[in-house]
């Protein structure tokens, strides 16, 4: 789940990390009386939406204008900015062309920045360990960091036994050209994220860029968090800061279904059962020249009424030109599949190819409702003849 910055930041400043003020805005009159609050010379006028680079972004009405971020010097620019950008739609790399409609801004105060710095902290799967990564390159994208000059990514690895050290802090400060009392403020600010994330059961945070003051002050200038989905029952606090204007819309009609539904970018729709046999069920249409256009598990104990759900889901993606059935009845029944495919193909007149592959508990019945349903339904053998069926099925229709 990802939240707001202005929400990361106020976790983030309870765990004793150093953030600026501010105030969140959904009005042009709120944003004028967050400014006043926070008193003069300089405000930073920022959209809150779910992506980076929104200070590169640029709004699809004014694609020549400013960006997502904007530094004002009075409280009548910042009317102007937060009028000009609340509702307006912001696109930027992360976004995609469609962009998102800023429905809320961060009035925050001036920083004076003598440097910017990246860090971030995430969990690292090859080591099971959470690693911190940083960098010099600050305000610039990691991946672009990564792909240009990989050797000014520092990335420390830290033993959950141990926990973050003050020597861990040090490696990094100095990594970063960080001198006297800089050193220690960067080996509390590292303590403190790291506390935090642990605390808080973080997926990653980001704090691009992690900026040096002019006064030698370390302080988090943008925060990015997200947090892992089977933990939230431990923070009600946190799951109530979820944003569902910023989720597709079809992955919260899963979620409510109890399906476990990513969006991808490609043609042909996938609902398997086993979130592994989704994932060999997606790279095997690939293998075949397909792309698969979401993951989509309807788990092991899914009704005909899931099923039918599940379905609607795939064809509520405009891109869906073809759609793979994957079942292996174990603990789901392939009759119970058969009959949610039929009932949901008939309810939304199925236009797209259809091919099923079923194998296991009650297979034979399932394949008996396919047959007499009436319906276009291309039955396949295994794995491979159903991925080579759906990708033939979709290139002859187009």
């Amino acid at each position: 789940m990802n939240i707001h910055e202005y929400q990361a930041k106020a976790l983030l400043a309870k765990f004793g990390v150093t953030v600026p003020r501010g105030g969140v805005a959904y009005t042009v009159k709120e944003a004028e009386d967050a400014a006043r609050k926070l008193g003069g010379p300089v405000w930073v006028v920022k959209s809150q939406i779910h992506a980076g680079g929104r200070g590169a972004g640029r709004f699809k009405d004014d694609p020549g204008g400013k960006g997502g971020v904007r530094v004002v010097k009075s409280v009548e620019d910042v009317h102007d900015n937060a009028n000009a950008m609340l509702g307006a739609t912001l696109v930027t790399k992360q976004t995609g062309p469609r962009g998102k409609q800023v429905k809320r801004l961060y009035i925050e105060e001036g920083c004076d920045i003598a440097r910017e710095l990246y860090l971030g902290l995430l969990v690292d799967r090859a080591s099971s360990r959470i690693i911190v990564m940083a960098s010099t390159e600050g305000g610039m994208e990691i991946e672009e960091v990564a792909a240009r000059t990989p050797e000014k990514i520092l990335t420390v690895i830290v033993d959950p036994v141990t926990g973050f050290m003050p020597y861990h802090g040090r490696k990094i400060a100095f990594a970063l050209g960080l001198e006297g009392k800089q050193v220690g403020a960067a080996v509390k600010f590292l303590s403190a994220l790291y506390t935090a994330f642990v605390a808080l059961d973080a997926a990653m945070v980001e704090v691009n860029p992690l900026v040096i003051t002019g006064g030698g002050d370390v302080i988090a200038l943008d925060a990015k968090m997200n947090f892992d989905d089977n933990a939230l029952f431990r923070h009600a606090d946190i799951a109530d800061l979820r944003d569902e204007d910023e989720e597709d819309p079809a992955e919260l009609e899963a979620a409510k279904h109890e399906l476990n539904y990513i969006k991808l970018d490609g043609n042909i729709g996938c609902m398997v059962n086993g979130a592994g046999l989704a994932m060999a069920t997606m790279d095997i249409i690939k293998l075949h020249g397909g792309a698969p256009a979401n993951f989509l598990d309807v788990g092991g104990g899914a009704t005909r009424e899931r099923v039918t759900k599940a379905f609607k889901i795939i064809l509520s993606d405009p891109n869906v030109e073809g759609i793979l059935v994957n079942i292996f009845g174990g603990i789901m029944r392939c009759d119970v599949i058969a009959e949610g495919v039929v009932a949901a193909a008939r309810e939304v007149s199925l236009q797209v190819p259809l091919v099923v592959r079923l194998e296991g508990t009650n297979v034979d019945l399932g394949k008996k409702i396919l047959a007499e349903s009436g319906l276009p339904i291309v039955s396949a053998d295994d794995l491979g003849d159903a991925a080579e069926k759906v990708v033939k099925a979709v290139k002859e229709a187009s």
